[in-house]
Order: structure tokens, then C-alpha cells, then sequence
């Protein structure tokens, strides 16, 4: 049935509008409510009434009452459902007096999990290093939305996933990047349906690693073996991509999308880097999109396409209101692969579009289906006719025009069939012409509006069903004009910029002046912080800070309520340049990279250079970047490949790039992936070679080890080579541990005898070695084997004290005949054994003795050592200390409230030596256990400067020594410093409350 209106009034009711349809349904047999219900909901005026449909046949509900179907309002319910009598596609038809819609289709589909197959399992064999796929070969399942995991040897353990192990959820297979002979047991592939809360695990598969043929692992570039293929995706739905490469090393993976720098912002990668997840898909986000696998052998990569699969709205119908025996198209457009098929129905029925009568009138349904799915569209048509109205909109009473500029005075009544429109100026009918004219919509245009035009204007409809008019007064105002248009100008980063814009017009008119960049309204109560307007009536634009996203095409727009003027001009940023793209590590070599980069933006300024800095992995903090040298030397800003040379081997490394122009250098770009550079042999050796004979036949040799970066590949050590200087071979010895830092060599070959001279000479060197190779060896040193401990002893000793704790001590060395030398000192009337003592090597002649006693009198022995033990002392030294000062007070301390001046007893010079004398002397604040402001330094012993103004101090003096720093004097400040006034009375009372702590200087 149809409805028809002979009026154009507003009707209260409507057809049909689905608030609820129905959704696909899997039902689980032995469900324990044992029933479906598929819900409908339709909004309508008057209520709708509701009927079903099965695979295109109506469910007959009420002439032939079913013992499984029921309607429960527009909700159809299935009880104790049979797979073969009630599977199938559903659709509920809502209908009123205005038309009938149908629903969108659903399923319904009994869920299923079937068994694996009993049949045992072959074992899979492989080589350590290699990599290994094991096959789940899942049974079949509705829904097909399962999961899968792995059994490890016995039932609830499951496998750990990681870089290394993988488990695919579109196959179900275990991929293993490179097999460990940790890997080895049973394997059984779980299979769980979410839906059916069921789960299902196949018969074990042994998984046998095999030793590698040479007893070395085989080095195998990534190979990727867990593809995507190219992908539907609904909009706004969620896609999973999936990518895993076996390879020895483990693969790195990275994914990419073609056509942009990063990838979309929906995205999420899981999975050690596997699985690619994209949430919400988005048309922007429709494209390729790369997997690449990398590891130092070489890399694999696989590309595919996203594309939107189900049929998505173009363009669609809505609810519409046409004159009687209008012509009228309703059209719809759809997007989708592959081209989805769009057909027509009218309240529910296929239906072919004619011309328009009141039996046109309907609810009407444009609906889209291809493979993937099928989208629905609905919309009432409703066809009227009517004399003309301007009930719901007359013609304004209150109309302006701008001065020279173009006046349309509207006229819309309501009326079907549309009417013919005449107008007049009071009592002058209008007639078109060069400056006015009555448009096809009843509008009437006044071209070049002058004060002459103002006056009444009368518009009138009529049609076949009756007639109207409706009338406004026209008002000429001045025309609204920029007068101060903005210039085009180019500022740097940072800077402020002001863009001018002033403007005339009507002073019966308020103005106002609207903002855009690029043709985006600048909203100034959200963007308060970057602009700032004029409030004044002048509508000058202020950037505060311009930043490279200011950049743009800036309009002015003065606007009033009759009319408006716009002006623009380009605001162009000038900055350092952009962080450069994704940084690609196309071939690696012991010393040596091959880098690709894409070019960063330049911000108006050609970039000049380009540096590339690495980060090893034996940097001290994570922002210890350093210049890398590289080949060419000078990387121009033209260039986007480059060789950075001079790299450790064996070394992981991370790569990144900065870009400069003449502004500056900018952000540097994203790091590389961490690469590993190839193994070499070693060029550097251990340094301070050295060595002494210890008792009973010990060679004692000591070096300092190679830093771990100069290793250079694995299995790093030391080959230790040392002979008699007489003998013809030479002795090995290997040293595994790389932190070593001395061997000690037993032989009786060694051990000499009586005939032997006082001293033996031996010579010694050192070099490296790793699984490539051996390095260099050291220079050759001598060293010395005794036969007896030293037999000289030092002489010419002289001891000078410094301070009242320290002194210095000088000494003639004996023949090097030893490893270096001792020194003993004690209190003239202290017995030996209590003596302080201190080794210095036999390279230097002299030290300094520290925590002496003050004023003491000491005896000081130097004594020469080797491996054999000490030899004889030579000639006592005495000495004296130097006498500590008296404690000394405070003598006068004022303030101005932010000057202080103080001064202190002055310490006299000893002539005789006896006293320590100050050098010059510190003053300092202290606030909080830290030193605050500067350290003033005088060689008088009075200052003043300036006073800190809140919080409490302590003011500190100490002398500066020959022997370095003295004990500190210290005094507290109590309270705010700013409160205190320069009266001499109230000093008084402040010196009362100091906290004075007198000590030697």
C-alpha cells in the first residue's frame, strides 16, 4: 500500500526505521537454553507490524503455527533449532501505512569443532642452526575463528612464543627461526574455538636436532616463510598480518607501508615483531605494505596489497519530499572488490523507478552485495502537492545589500507544483534585465546595488492550486573593503611575525575579521598560544613563535552581516631541516656499512650536509652518539647513500643521521635497526707489558687487557711468549679468559742455581687472538729474574715537611735491579713494627707521605724490592712537622642587608718554617650540605660581598696550603637576611646567636 498527501503541511508520522536487525548466529548444539532468538526493532508512526524471512520464503507465524517458531514483538525465536530445517539466511520486513522495509541478512549456522586424525606423526629432523617447520593441519571448524597453541612434551605446557619461535594464527604451523638443542621433544598442536569453548590437540611430533657436520653452527641469510597474502579489509574494521623468517642469526623484522613514512597510527606490533595489527581501517589506511626480514647474512622482504573488499556507501538516498509530476533520481553509489552489484526495492519488492505520482510514495531500499558482504540504504519518498504557502518562510522584512555588490533576495514558499514567481518594487513590477533578474529558485538578483535600489520588494507564487505573496524592505549600506591586505613574508624559526590586514566599512555595521591557514579557521581560543589577534577593531594576525607548521597560504577575511572582502599571503618558514626517513642497512663488512636514507624536509633552506653518527654496544649511556667517518668525507645534501667506514668488527651498531643547512643542523632521524658488523682478526694488543722472577722458580708477567670493542670476533684471548735472553725458543702460553691481567709461569727450567749471575734477563711479548686469527705482537720486553733480593739501597734521602700533616720525600733510585721501592716512616720514638709504609715504582724518585701527626719528629727509610723480597735500607732521614695554628675566633662580622663584610686574625709568617702559612684563602656559602654561588678567593684576610636574601647559611673560610686545603672555620646565619637592619646593637645581639666553630687554618 501507499500513502498520499494533497497538502504541504508537516505530517507526524513516518515509515518504517530498523533501531535493531538482525546479526549472524551460530548455535551450539546442546546449548542449554536450547533455543535462537533474532532480534528486529523498528521505529515508526504509526507502529510497524513484522513478518520473517527464510532463504526468500515467508515464515507463515500466524496462519500456520509452528512448534519451533514464535514472534516475541519483532523478534523472531527459534526453539530446540534443527541444523538441516532451520540453517539458513534471515531477514525480518517491518511495514506500516507508509511502506516497508527490509532488514539486513543473517545467518544461521550450527558450530562444529572436528577431531585430528589418529594416525601417528613422522619425526622431523634437523641440523643445529637450521630452521624448522612443523605442520599443524588443523581438522575443520565453524566458526573458523580459532586459536592455536603448542604442546610441549605433556599436556599443560605450552611453548613459549619469542624472536626465535612462532606460532602462525592463520595456519596453525610452528615455525622456529633456528633450531637448539635445547628444542628437542615432543610437540603437539592445540586447536581451540573460542565460540564452542571446545579444544582438540593432535599426536605428538618429535622434533630431533642434529649436531652441525663441523661442529659449528652454519651461518643462513633470512628467508621468510609466514607470508600474507593480499587482503580484504571492511572499513573500520581490525586486520592482522603476519610475517616470520627463519634464518641463523635470528631475523629482525621490520614492516613498512609504500606509500608513506611511518606507519598508520592505528597500528600495534606484537609478537617479537610477527604480527602487524591495524585498528579501525581507514581508506587512508588501504595500500602496500612491506615485511622485510634482516639479519647479517642477508635479508628477504614480501609485499602485498590491503584493499577495501565489502561494499562501502559512495553515495547514497535519503529521505526526500517531491512535488507531484517532478522528475526525481534517487542514486546510490558503492565502492568494494570486486565492483559490487546494486539492486532496488520498494516497501520490500524489487521495484523500477518511474515517473512520480502520489503511488510513489513509499519507504525505498538501495541495497549493495558482492563476495564480502552487502550494505544497506533506506530512505522515504514522499510525493506532495499544494498552493504556495510562506507560512513556514516569508521573505525577510528587514533586508541589506551591500553599496556595488550583488543583492539576492530570497523567495522559497512552500508549493507542489512548483509555482511561477513575479516581484515588484512597491508598485513597479520587475522585469529582467541587465542588473536584476528573477532566478530559476524565485530569488530575485540585484547586480551593482546602489541607494536608488532601497525601497519595498513584494514577492508572488502562484500555481494551478492557488497563489501568495510575501514582502521585505531592502537597505543599502557601504561596501565592506580591505584597505591593508597582508604581504607575503618569510620569517625564521622562532621569530614573531605580524601579518597585517585593515579594513572599511558601514559604521551602522559591526565587523569582525576571520583568520585561515590554508583554508583552516584559526579557532584563537584553542590556538591562544601560538596566535594572538588585535582586539581594536584592526584585525592584525600575531604568530608568537613561529614553528615550521606555521608555514602556509594565510586569508583575511572582513566580514559583516551584508557582505565581506578577503585577502591572503604566504607565510613561508625558514628552520633547519627535518629529521631524514627510515635509515636502510643494505650491506655489512667487517669496517664497513653500506647506508640508503630518504631525504628529510628542507624548511626552505637547501640542506648542505648530511652526518651520520653511530652508538655501539659498548656505549657508556644511551645518548652517547659520536660522527662517524664515512666515504665520500663529505656527505652533500644531494646524497641519500653512503659507506660509514673505520667500524669495529664484530661490533652491533646503530645508525642514525642529521641533516644541516645554513640555519643549523636538525633533529636527527629515527635510529637504525641494531646490525652486527662481521668478525676480523685483531690488530690491537695488550699494553704496559711487565713482569718480574718471584720465589721458587716463578716467571711473573702482568699487561693491561684489550678493551672488549678491540676483540673483533669470538673465542678472544692471549698468547703469552717469553724466553731466557740466550735461549733460541721461545715458550707459549694461551690465556682464554680476556680479562686477564697476569700469568705466572712455574718450570724447574727456571729455578737458578748458584753458578747463575745476580740478576737473569728475559724477554716477553704478547698478542692477541680470536676464532679468525692471531694479532700482532707486542714489542719485546725485558724483565728480570733475581737471584737474591736487592743488594743496594737508596741514597742521598732528603724529606722536607709541606704541612702539618704531609711532607715530600726525594731519593737517588739504585741499578734496576728490582721492581720498585719502599718506604718506611715512624715517630722518632715509635718501635719498627708500628712504622707507616708505602711502594712506588722503581720509575720515580719521590712521593708525598699524607696523615702525619702535627709537630712531630720522624725517621724516613727508603728501601728498594723485587720478587725476592726487600733489600737493605738506606741512611735514616729525620724530619720535623710543621706546629698546627692556634684556634682562632671571629673578630667582627656586619651587613647592609645585602653586602656582608667580614674579616678574621690574619696568620703571621713563620720565618723559621716551623708554622704552616697560607697560601691565599676561600670563602664560600653553604646552604643545605651544598656550596651555594660562587668561591670568592683573597690573599687578604678581610671581604665582603654579596649576602644571599633568605634561608639559612653557613659561611665558610678556609687557607689554601702548599700541601693543599686546610680545615674550615665556619659560621651560621639564622633566618631571612633581607629583615635584618645595620644598627650596632642589633648586631650585638646577632653575634650572641652565631654558631662559631673555630679550627686550625
Amino acid at each position: 500500500h501507499s500513502f498520499c498527501f494533497s497538502h504541504c503541511h508537516d505530517a507526524t508520522g513516518y515509515g518504517p526505521i530498523f533501531e535493531e536487525e538482525p546479526v549472524d548466529v551460530v548455535y551450539i548444539e546442546d546449548s542449554p537454553d536450547g533455543r535462537i532468538s533474532m532480534n528486529c526493532r523498528a521505529r515508526a508512526n504509526p507502529p510497524a507490524t513484522y513478518r520473517w524471512r527464510r532463504d526468500n520464503w515467508e515464515i507463515k507465524l500466524k496462519e500456520q503455527p509452528d512448534e519451533h517458531y514464535s514472534l516475541v514483538g519483532g523478534n523472531l525465536v527459534i526453539t530446540n533449532p534443527i541444523q538441516k530445517k532451520h540453517a539458513g539466511t534471515y531477514v525480518c520486513v517491518a511495514r506500516n501505512i507508509y511502506g516497508t522495509v527490509i532488514s539486513k541478512e543473517a545467518r544461521v549456522k550450527f558450530g562444529f569443532l572436528g577431531e585430528f586424525p589418529d594416525e601417528e606423526r613422522e619425526p622431523v629432523y634437523v641440523k643445529e642452526g637450521q630452521g624448522a617447520v612443523l605442520l599443524c593441519v588443523p581438522p575443520k571448524a565453524w566458526p573458523q575463528e580459532v586459536t592455536y597453541r603448542w604442546i610441549y612434551n605433556e599436556f599443560p605446557v605450552f611453548l613459549n612464543t619469542d624472536r626465535r619461535r612462532f606460532v602462525s594464527q592463520k595456519t596453525g604451523n610452528l615455525y622456529i627461526a633456528k633450531v637448539e638443542a635445547q628444542d628437542a621433544g615432543n610437540y603437539s598442536c592445540f586447536v581451540s574455538s573460542p565460540v564452542l569453548g571446545k579444544s582438540v590437540f593432535s599426536k605428538f611430533i618429535p622434533l630431533i636436532p642434529l649436531p652441525p657436520d663441523d661442529g659449528e653452527e652454519r651461518k643462513y641469510p633470512a628467508d621468510i616463510r609466514v607470508k600474507f597474502p593480499d587482503t580484504t579489509a571492511m572499513l573500520a574494521s581490525n586486520i592482522t598480518l603476519e610475517c616470520f623468517a627463519l634464518g641463523n642469526p635470528i631475523p629482525h623484522i621490520v614492516w613498512r607501508k609504500v606509500d608513506a613514512t611511518d606507519l598508520p597510527a592505528n597500528h600495534e606490533i606484537s609478537e617479537s615483531g610477527a604480527v602487524l595489527h591495524l585498528f579501525n581501517v581507514q581508506y587512508e589506511d588501504v595500500g602496500f605494505y612491506d615485511c622485510e626480514a634482516i639479519n647479517t647474512k642477508g635479508k628477504d622482504c614480501d609485499s602485498h596489497y590491503i584493499f577495501p573488499a565489502a561494499p562501502e556507501w559512495a553515495e547514497t538516498i535519503n529521505n526526500t519530499m517531491k512535488d507531484i509530476g517532478s522528475e526525481h533520481t534517487m542514486r546510490c553509489v558503492a565502492s568494494g572488490k570486486p565492483f559490487p552489484f546494486i539492486r532496488w526495492y520498494k516497501d520490500g519488492y524489487m521495484y523500477t523507478f518511474g515517473f512520480l505520482t502520489f503511488a510513489d510514495s513509499g519507504m525505498y531500499q538501495c541495497i549493495a552485495e558482492n563476495y564480502w558482504g552487502i550494505k544497506y540504504a533506506n530512505a522515504e519518498l514522499r510525493v506532495i502537492a499544494c498552493a504556495p504557502t510562506f507560512e513556514f518562510n516569508p521573505v525577510k522584512k528587514q533586508l541589506l545589500g551591500a553599496k556595488d555588490g550583488r543583492v539576492v533576495i530570497e523567495c522559497k514558499p512552500r508549493a507542489a507544483p512548483r509555482p511561477r514567481f513575479t516581484w515588484t518594487k512597491g508598485k513597479e513590477l520587475l522585469y529582467n534585465s541587465s542588473r536584476i533578474s528573477i532566478m530559476f529558485d524565485g530569488s530575485l538578483e540585484i547586480l551593482n546595488a546602489t541607494k536608488n535600489d532601497e525601497g519595498v520588494y513584494t514577492c508572488f507564487a502562484e500555481n494551478d492550486r492557488g497563489k501568495a505573496n510575501s514582502s521585505g524592505y531592502l537597505t543599502i549600506t557601504e561596501a565592506t573593503s580591505i584597505t591593508v591586505a597582508p604581504e607575503d613574508t618569510e620569517v625564521r624559526v622562532g621569530d614573531e611575525v605580524i601579518l597585517k590586514c585593515q579594513a572599511s566599512y558601514d559604521p551602522m555595521l559591526d565587523i569582525t575579521f576571520i583568520w585561515a591557514i590554508d583554508f583552516r579557521v584559526i579557532d584563537f581560543n584553542a590556538e591562544w598560544q601560538q596566535y594572538e589577534r588585535n582586539e581594536d577593531g584592526v584585525g592584525d594576525l600575531r604568530i608568537l613563535n613561529a614553528q615550521i607548521w606555521h608555514e602556509g597560504r594565510y586569508t583575511c577575511t572582513a566580514q559583516t552581516v551584508v557582505d565581506s572582502d578577503t585577502a591572503y599571503c604566504d607565510l613561508k618558514i625558514v628552520g633547519v631541516p627535518g629529521p631524514p626517513g627510515v635509515i636502510r642497512v643494505e650491506e655489512i663488512a667487517d669496517t664497513w656499512v653500506k647506508l640508503w636514507w630518504t631525504k628529510g624536509a628542507e624548511h626552505n633552506s637547501p640542506i648542505l650536509y648530511y652526518t651520520i653518527q653511530t652508538r655501539h654496544y659498548w656505549a657508556l649511556y644511551e645518548d652517547d652518539w659520536r660522527n662517524a667517518s664515512t666515504s665520500p668525507t663529505v656527505l652533500d645534501g644531494s646524497m641519500e647513500k653512503a659507506e660509514v667506514t673505520d667500524l669495529y668488527p664484530w661490533m652491533e651498531y646503530q645508525f642514525r643521521i642529521i641533516a644541516t643547512n645554513e640555519h643549523g643542523s636538525g633533529e636527527a632521524s629515527i635510529p637504525s635497526l641494531k646490525i652486527k658488523t662481521w668478525d676480523a682478526p685483531p690488530v690491537v694488543s695488550p699494553t704496559n707489558l711487565a713482569g718480574y722472577g718471584g720465589r721458587n722458580g716463578e716467571i711473573i708477567i702482568t699487561w693491561t687487557p684489550v678493551e672488549p670493542w678491540y676483540f673483533y670476533g669470538k673465542k678472544f684471548g692471549y698468547i703469552v711468549a717469553f724466553k731466557p735472553h740466550d735461549a733460541y725458543d721461545w715458550w707459549y702460553e694461551t690465556i682464554s679468559d680476556p680479562e686477564t691481567r697476569r700469568h705466572v709461569h712455574r718450570d724447574t727450567y727456571f729455578i737458578p742455581t748458584e753458578e747463575d749471575f745476580q740478576v737473569r734477563e728475559f724477554q716477553v711479548k704478547i698478542k692477541s687472538f680470536n676464532v679468525k686469527g692471531d694479532g700482532p705482537y707486542t714489542l719485546t720486553k725485558v724483565i728480570y729474574y733475581p737471584r737474591d733480593v736487592p743488594t743496594e739501597s737508596p741514597t742521598d734521602i732528603y724529606a722536607r715537611p709541606v704541612s702539618s700533616t704531609e711532607a715530600l720525600v726525594w731519593w737517588l733510585p739504585v741499578v734496576d735491579t728490582g721492581t720498585g721501592l719502599q718506604q718506611y716512616w715512624r715517630k722518632y720514638d715509635d718501635p719498627e713494627p708500628g712504622a707507616n709504609r708505602i711502594f712506588v715504582s722503581a720509575s720515580v724518585n719521590q712521593t708525598r707521605l699524607e696523615n702525619m701527626l702535627p709537630d712531630s719528629h720522624y725517621l724516613i727509610e727508603v728501601r728498594a724490592y723485587n720478587g725476592a723480597g726487600l733489600g737493605p735500607p738506606g741512611e735514616m732521614c729525620e724530619m720535623f712537622t710543621k706546629r698546627p695554628r692556634k684556634t682562632e675566633m671571629w673578630r667582627y662580622i656586619s651587613w647592609t642587608g645585602k653586602w656582608l663584610y667580614v674579616w678574621w686574625d690574619h696568620i703571621q709568617y713563620d720565618w723559621f718554617g716551623n708554622i704552616s702559612f697560607p697560601l691565599y684563602y676561600k670563602v664560600m656559602f653553604r646552604k643545605s650540605g651544598y656550596i651555594y654561588g660562587k668561591v670568592y678567593i683573597t690573599g687578604w684576610h678581610f671581604m665582603d660581598f654579596p649576602m644571599p636574601q633568605v634561608g639559612d647559611y653557613e659561611l665558610m673560610v678556609r687557607g689554601r696550603y702548599e700541601g693543599g686545603d686546610g680545615p674550615i672555620r665556619r659560621i651560621k646565619i639564622l633566618g631571612h637576611a633581607s629583615t635584618i637592619t645595620p644598627t650596632l646593637s642589633l648586631v650585638s645581639l646577632v653575634l650572641l646567636a652565631l654558631c662559631v666553630v673555630g679550627l686550625e687554618i
